[in-house]
């Protein structure tokens, strides 16, 4: 029989795998290898080739004398104005954790940067999701009024998941599993429950 003090560890050990476990999200370097900058990048294409969830990171990475990093609202973003900051990164290796889901704009503050496609505009999936789901078709007067959906691309093969993130996901699953077959063996052999 394991003594109190091997029952205990064991069950903080297990306690830190399933926390541990769950907590992980797969890391979007945002525009691959060119960075966060101005050129021959295309940020909504970038997007759309990926699946956004919750606890998932963003991380910005660009030259901090020419470019930085502004979270906006759904109107600034249509008119590139950094001035209404939601928040502001200025490091030029940024990490933004995804803690809700729903929609996302990013563009970069300096005068002229957004006009010529520094702006990111992203849709987070709940941390549950895996796959994304088709959304009803809204009416026309909704259109107007609402910020821009996902183009089709949404239910594509290429926004199930970049090989990358599939093994995120994959690892988040093995893991969680992991953790809840080593809680219930726990519980069996030691009689330890928390």
């Amino acid at each position: 029989m394991a003594s109190t003090k091997t029952r205990m560890a064991l069950a903080f050990l297990l306690t830190m795998v399933a926390l541990f476990g769950l907590s992980l999200g797969a890391v979007h370097k945002v525009g691959d290898s060119s960075g966060w900058t101005i050129g021959d990048i295309d940020y909504a294409n970038w997007a759309s080739a990926r699946t956004f969830h919750v606890g998932d990171s963003l991380v910005f990475e660009y030259n901090g004398a020419f470019h930085d990093v502004v979270e906006v609202s759904h109107d600034d973003f249509q008119s590139c104005k950094g001035t209404s900051a939601i928040a502001t990164y200025t490091s030029g290796s940024d990490s933004v954790t995804l803690q809700r889901p729903g929609h996302y704009y990013f563009l970069c503050g300096v005068p002229g940067h957004c006009q010529v496609g520094q702006k990111l505009h992203i849709l987070v999936q709940p941390a549950s999701s895996i796959a994304p789901t088709a959304s009803p078709t809204p009416t026309p007067s909704v259109l107007a009024s609402s910020p821009p959906a996902n183009p089709p691309s949404e239910t594509s093969p290429a926004a199930q998941g970049s090989p990358a993130q599939s093994g995120a996901l994959s690892l988040i699953s093995f893991t969680s599993n992991l953790s809840l077959v080593l809680s219930l063996v726990a519980i069996y052999v030691f009689g330890v429950a928390f």
